[in-house]
């Protein structure tokens, strides 16, 4: 359950429109990764259905038997018995394929497949008096139909954020046939609309499981450090039992425990002095604690970290202190030559480490999507601030009411899922979202239902510029109208890739806005093919021009007063099917500083060593 009374009380700024409270999520099942569960991951059988045949028939309605992929029906059995018996589908004989992975790498005709695919299991259950069921994805993209036991249990659209559905009424002792449709084709209105320049993934891309809870349980908890150096605590129960029920908060390892009573609708919330003991959470110190509510008969727990972020005129302060965000745009894209956005703790820590480590960043953009919690929980783990985004991107429908209200529920379910993770500094609205009347109401909805939902943290989004001359000097103007619902600034910036700038001059591009407030390059690069050289440093693609290109991009970045940090795109090369040049790209994004098994290029060290100089010295440290 989603409790505005519970959030952080939302202050207007000038420019923010007022709008009504962000969608109501339920449930929100918080922390579901960390709860006791089973895991449906491994051999589901798969089919294809590209004129939706399961969906509906001929004329409509609902679809003839011989074709309803989800009836709770022995096919193949039916058919021994029944010789005039027709069907014209067969998931329990369809070919097998472990989830969680995209259909795209199962085989090489779904390579560019888009549309309806089916998939389906059998498990075994035994339901017990007093517990409650929910069946919980991770993720399925793009529109998720779910059925159990032959029974419609509910519906999804949105492929990057997590769902639940309550099916303990549905659920028999002994087996039970899941069915999920998991529709890729989205069309202008979604969220993002069809034209993106990564690769879709259509399929079931993170992992299903039954989670099974007392009847009344903890199903939102939120616990984060203030400003003003309190732990706060807040959430809800659900259940029979919600209300006026007594609520018990640990904080293990800094002897702070705090209670609470639920009140009628079973929100609940409590808070203390923080601990002098406490060990802030920072890319230096990742330090995690393990938090603990119980409520009744349930125990949710979560591994927490403590720290405040804040801006001070154009300063982003961490901690109170002043921080240069020295970072990286990802993918969710593991290496390799084939990936299937299948993100297992070991591919995330492959990514973040070579962020971490590699290039000597202390921050990651993970665009254009929220990623999977692997990712985010990683980050906590290893020390890296992260931009958490949903894909408000390019030519989405921003005149549409019902575009509105779902990427309002993308950014709710994003933010409910992800409070906790003490990595998370920035929520982002939009990229490169040309400017309009009704684009900049659309995103300032969304900036005030971030802030309503989450006071801690950060509100930006990727904007875009202008080019005009002043004084004599090339300058880019950043005046976006959004800029007052926004904490920070954020621009993509291509001079020397995109248009007629030469690589010379681009440090002597000034950079200017009206707004103090932090400037962040959300985006910087050049796309380089891993292998190919030109040691004039002129041809693109080559490695020696992406290498010179950070050199001067670089060089003009140090000359920005207000700039406070940085995510040049990418880390590694990405699948793009826009991308089809057919020596240099192949339907590849080759932007990456590596490429997409992992082989470093040139840029990759240009960066790596002018991130370690600003390790001790960065841009703007002694403003």
């Amino acid at each position: 359950m989603l409790v505005a009374a519970l959030m952080t009380v939302f202050s207007a700024q000038p420019g923010l429109a007022q709008e009504s409270s962000p969608p109501r999520i339920a449930p929100v099942l918080a922390a579901a990764d960390l709860r006791p569960a089973r895991d449906l991951s491994g051999p589901w059988h798969m089919s294809i259905d590209p004129y939706r045949d399961g969906m509906a028939g001929f004329h409509g309605g609902k679809p003839a038997m011989s074709s309803r992929r989800y009836a709770d029906i022995d096919i193949a059995e039916t058919e021994r018995r029944d010789g005039s018996a027709l069907f014209e589908q067969d998931l329990g004989r369809s070919p097998v394929v472990t989830l969680p992975q995209s259909w795209l790498t199962q085989s090489a005709e779904m390579r560019h497949y888009q549309g309806l695919v089916w998939y389906q299991r059998h498990f075994d259950a035994h339901p017990q008096p007093g517990k409650r069921v929910f069946l919980h994805f991770g993720a399925a993209n793009y529109a998720a139909h779910v059925y159990l036991n032959g029974e419609h249990v509910g519906e999804h659209r949105g492929g990057f954020t997590p769902f639940a559905f309550d099916v303990t009424d549905l659920l028999r002792d002994g087996d039970n046939q899941i069915t999920v449709g998991v529709d890729s084709q989205r069309g202008d209105k979604d969220v993002p609309p069809p034209v993106t320049d990564w690769e879709t993934y259509g399929g079931i891309t993170r992992a299903v499981t039954l989670i099974t809870v007392p009847e009344t349980y903890v199903d939102d908890a939120w616990v984060r450090l203030t400003r003003d150096g309190r732990i706060v605590a807040s959430g809800t129960l659900d259940g029979p039992a919600a209300a006026n029920r007594a609520v018990r908060i640990a904080v293990g390892g800094l002897g702070l425990t705090m209670t609470a009573r639920s009140d009628a609708q079973g929100n609940w919330s409590a808070d203390a002095p923080a601990p002098a003991g406490l060990k802030r959470w920072s890319p230096q110190s990742p330090t995690l604690y393990d938090v603990r509510v119980t409520a009744g008969d349930d125990v949710w727990h979560d591994q927490v970290g403590f720290r405040t972020v804040s801006v001070d005129g154009d300063r982003i302060l961490l901690n109170g202190k002043s921080v240069f965000l020295r970072g990286i745009c990802i993918h969710e894209e593991e290496f390799g030559a084939d990936p299937t956005r299948a993100i297992t703790p070991e591919a995330a820590r492959a990514l973040l480490t070579e962020a971490k480590q590699g290039l000597h960043a202390n921050y990651v953009r993970l665009a254009h999507y929220p990623h999977s919690p692997v990712m985010t929980r990683m980050a906590d783990k290893l020390g890296l601030l992260v931009w958490s985004e949903i894909p408000v991107y390019w030519r989405v429908a921003f005149d549409d009411a019902d575009t509105l209200k779902q990427a309002r529920t993308m950014l709710a379910e994003n933010i409910l899922r992800d409070r906790d993770r003490a990595s998370i500094i920035l929520w982002s609205v939009g990229n490169e979202t040309p400017v309009s009347d009704a684009r900049t109401h659309f995103l300032t909805t969304l900036a005030s239902d971030a802030r309503r939902l989450d006071g801690t943290r950060l509100i930006s989004a990727a904007l875009l510029s202008h080019r005009e001359k002043r004084d004599g000097v090339d300058t880019v103007v950043i005046d976006d109208p959004l800029i007052p619902a926004l904490d920070v600034m954020a621009v993509n910036t291509y001079n020397g890739w995109y248009g007629d700038d030469s690589l010379a001059s681009l440090p002597s591009i000034a950079w200017a806005s009206k707004y103090r407030k932090p400037l962040i390059f959300s985006e910087l690069g050049a796309a380089a093919k891993a292998g190919f050289h030109d040691p004039t440093a002129t041809h693109k693609f080559s490695e020696e021009y992406q290498a010179e290109y950070y050199r001067q991009t670089l060089k003009m970045a140090e000359k920005v007063p207000f700039l406070r940090g940085m995510s040049p795109w990418i880390l590694k090369d990405f699948r793009s099917p826009r991308r089809q040049h057919p020596i240099y790209q192949q339907g590849w994004n080759r932007k990456g500083l590596e490429s997409e098994t992992g082989r470093r290029k040139q840029a990759f060290d240009v960066l790596a060593d002018q991130y370690l100089r600003w390790t001790d010295a960065p841009p703007g440290a002694d403003r």
